[in-house]
């Protein structure tokens, strides 16, 4: 993809990690520093991604290949309709869940094999990447807690499922630590959001 001028920074994390709250804490402090500010989410961000959204997190069983590509059609519109013209423009994007979170949900979790996630991805994405990943990692227990008796199909998937996906996340993120921020969710989200706003200043100044 062509050079672009804007950030690309993405929450990951299980359910529960407190990523809506980060996003609208950085939105706004991003707001108050005069930066163009774009939010989104995964699955999600345009009208055919809400409705894949609706579908993935409210359907009852979908085959783990199906899950794959449903998301990353999804993916496929955001980064075309949103993402990318952002970038272009020089905003800073910020965005609930990205391509991380295929590999630790649809690789790790569901057990799909890695260069089949990574062809999905590929064709989705066109070369777009985040500047950096914010993992918001926190106990699945406490993750799930969290989420509440009213659980969509996700947050309904046993335990064992959860500690997989936590892996996948700690994995990618052990094995690329330049483009991680690994902060702990459980922490008051005041403090996450302090050192959320440190990481996103070094991306925006270049460091």
């Amino acid at each position: 993809m062509a050079a672009r001028g804007g950030r690309f920074v993405v929450f990951e994390g299980g359910e529960g990690a407190g990523k809506s709250t980060q996003i609208e804490l950085a939105e706004r402090r991003a707001r108050q520093a005069g930066l163009e500010v774009v939010t989104c989410r995964e699955p999600g961000g345009t009208p055919f991604g809400e409705a894949m959204r609706s579908a993935l997190l409210h359907t009852g069983a979908i085959s783990a290949r199906a899950e794959l590509l449903a998301f990353n059609a999804a993916r496929a519109e955001l980064v075309e309709v949103v993402i990318a013209p952002a970038l272009e423009r020089g905003a800073l994007v910020l965005c609930d869940r990205f391509t991380a979170s295929t590999v630790a949900y649809q690789q790790y979790g569901r057990g799909l094999d890695a260069r089949l996630v990574e062809a999905a991805i590929a064709l989705a994405t066109e070369g777009v990447t985040p500047d950096l990943q914010v993992l918001l990692d926190v106990d699945p227990a406490t993750g799930l807690e969290r989420a509440g008796a009213d659980r969509d199909r996700f947050e309904a998937e046993a335990r064992a499922f959860h500690e997989r996906v936590r892996v996948g996340f700690l994995a990618q993120a052990a094995a690329r630590p330049e483009r991680w921020l690994v902060l702990d969710g459980a922490l008051a989200a005041e403090r996450v959001a302090d050192e959320v706003w440190a990481g996103v200043g070094r991306v925006l100044s270049g460091a």
